[in-house]
């Protein structure tokens, strides 16, 4: 089936469009900023996105054909809406092409360490990586909530199909923080 959908451009654009605006979607689940920290900036925002994104490529890296097409097409996708958004910013022609080049070599270096961090099980690596992207350098103790998120997410595609990634979207966990450990008080026995 997949097959025959990547003959077809029109409807390869719009797997691709859906699978991009599904990412989009998961990436602004307000509990992301509300409950795991997220800065709710542009930057912030720029972040959760990418994050989101690495996350589904890293699971197409993972199938058969025509997996790695539909990660390309998903990587143009997402750069051509990034230089579609730098240029509604009032940056002009000149300054895009450097600005993509700084974002995806930001955005190659994160999904490297997302990577590393997941695929060692390394939950410390992966909050260090994420406080110093996501959370403005904030501690790793305060980044541990979103890297639970994000071991969350990685095994819930992990269970994935490219069919189910395409027909039914990317499975993410609602983001919530994690709770807090039980604290004992003294007083009633």
């Amino acid at each position: 089936m997949l097959a025959g959908l990547f003959r077809r451009a029109d409807r390869r654009r719009r797997t691709i469009r859906t699978l991009h605006q599904r990412i989009g979607e998961a990436a602004r689940r307000p509990g992301l900023y509300t409950g795991l920290g997220v800065p709710d900036t542009v930057e912030g925002r720029f972040e959760a996105l990418s994050l989101h994104v690495i996350l589904v490529l890293r699971r197409l890296g993972q199938l058969p054909p025509p997996a790695a097409d539909v990660a390309q097409d998903l990587v143009d996708s997402v750069f051509m809406q990034l230089d579609a958004a730098l240029r509604e910013l009032g940056i002009g022609d000149m300054g895009v092409p450097k600005r993509i080049k700084k974002l995806g070599a930001s955005f190659y270096a994160r999904a490297g360490a997302y990577g590393a961090a997941l695929d060692a099980g390394d939950r410390t690596a992966l909050a260090t990586a994420l406080a110093r992207n996501v959370l403005d350098g904030a501690d790793t103790e305060a980044a541990r909530p979103l890297a639970s998120y994000v071991e969350a997410a990685a095994a819930a595609l992990a269970a994935q199909d490219l069919d189910g990634l395409l027909e039914q979207g990317p499975r993410f966990p609602e983001p919530a923080p994690e709770p807090a450990p039980a604290t004992v008080t003294s007083g009633d026995h």
